[in-house]
């Protein structure tokens, strides 16, 4: 199993705030194509990857999806929870298996409403995956399919340790928003 601190926002955490979180972390498998959450449902816990990557997408009302980011070891999965939503927008499947962290909603919301350096870190992440949501838009609408494809595998390779990255076709249409052929 990883160390929580494999996660860049863990490692983050001043002192005192980890020593309130270390206890309530609960190290979690997160295997190929699992689903953390669904669009619309109320969101139990946050997610820090260490060594899988999960996809975040939008889902739309004929079943279509489309990848909006990708978050592996540098964040956290389940960003509404603490930006004043108990429910999202989007899916969140696993796209390549590993491990992680997860914290429940009550000890998030909790320590991010303390006001204190977890809120200024959250937020500076949500900048950040914000920003990845606007590339992603852009690149999306002007972009071929192929430097889309390539830009979405580099987003993943910047998110492993090694350079082996498994999933299947399938998986790789779902992200691109394409069907898969053959």
């Amino acid at each position: 199993m990883s160390d929580p601190k494999d996660n860049q926002l863990l490692a983050s955490l001043p002192a005192a705030e980890w020593l309130r979180w270390q206890p309530e972390l609960e190290a979690v498998v997160m295997p190929l194509g699992q689903v953390i959450y669904e669009s619309g449902r109320t969101l139990s816990h946050v997610y820090f990857p260490t060594t899988a990557i999960v996809s975040l997408l939008y889902v739309m009302e004929n079943g279509a999806s489309a990848e909006i980011a990708v978050v592996g070891n540098e964040g956290v999965v389940g960003i509404s929870l603490f930006m004043g939503g108990n429910s999202t927008p989007s899916r969140a499947v696993v796209q390549s298996a590993g491990n992680g962290f997860r914290l429940s909603a009550r000890t998030m919301k909790t320590e991010f409403d303390l006001a204190g350096p977890v809120l200024h870190l959250l937020l500076r992440y949500t900048q950040a995956l914000i920003t990845q949501m606007a590339q992603t838009a852009v690149c999306n609408r002007h972009h071929s399919l192929d430097q889309q494809l390539c830009r979405w595998l580099l987003l993943s390779l910047d998110r492993l340790q090694g350079n082996d990255l498994v999933m299947t076709q399938e998986l790789i249409a779902n992200m691109l928003g394409v069907r898969r052929e053959g």
